[in-house]
């Protein structure tokens, strides 16, 4: 059906009830829908993956984060963005960043990288903030251009071509 085929009458009949009842309740598709994977989708945990390799525990974390996004599927993701955000998604761009899940999934790559130090891996210290951000930034940038879900060679391509090479040369 698909986020754009769904109408609030359609929901209505689907629960057999009737438009208003619905509206009262949600008073906008994006506010239905979000309920709906508030309750629906499970959220990505927020434990540090410590596997004893930095590939693996990164690997880990992505999966985490673009699971559910893949349950939840482009085409939905994009239309709560356009109803959200407005029409004019790229003057909206930078809402599209909420510095607190920033901060929490820094913190968790920090710390991932914190524990491949004390393996050996690399050198925390000099890695950057942007550095650190950059997978998920990437991920971002990846699922709002190519308005596809994010599969999982994707997913090695950031890590294995970009992300590690730029930490593990701050051995």
């Amino acid at each position: 059906m698909g986020y754009a085929h769904m109408t609030m009458e359609g929901v209505a009949v689907r629960a057999k009830t009737n438009k208003a009842t619905v509206y009262r309740r949600w008073p906008s598709k994006s506010l239905l829908i979000v309920a709906a994977l508030h309750k629906h989708v499970p959220r990505p945990t927020e434990d540090v993956p410590n596997t004893g390799d930095l590939r693996d525990d990164i690997l880990t974390l992505m999966r985490r984060i673009t699971t559910p996004m893949q349950i939840v599927g482009a085409e939905t993701i994009h239309g709560l963005l356009l109803e959200h955000l407005g029409k004019d998604i790229i003057t909206s761009f930078p809402r599209l960043r909420n510095s607190n899940i920033d901060e929490k999934w820094n913190t968790i790559i920090m710390t991932i990288l914190k524990n491949a130090e004390k393996r050996g891996e690399l050198n925390a210290d000099k890695i950057s903030t942007r550095i650190v951000s950059l997978p998920f930034d990437l991920i971002r940038y990846e699922f709002l251009v190519t308005q596809v879900p994010i599969s999982d060679e994707t997913l090695m391509e950031i890590i294995d071509t970009i992300f590690l090479p730029l930490v593990r040369s701050k051995i």
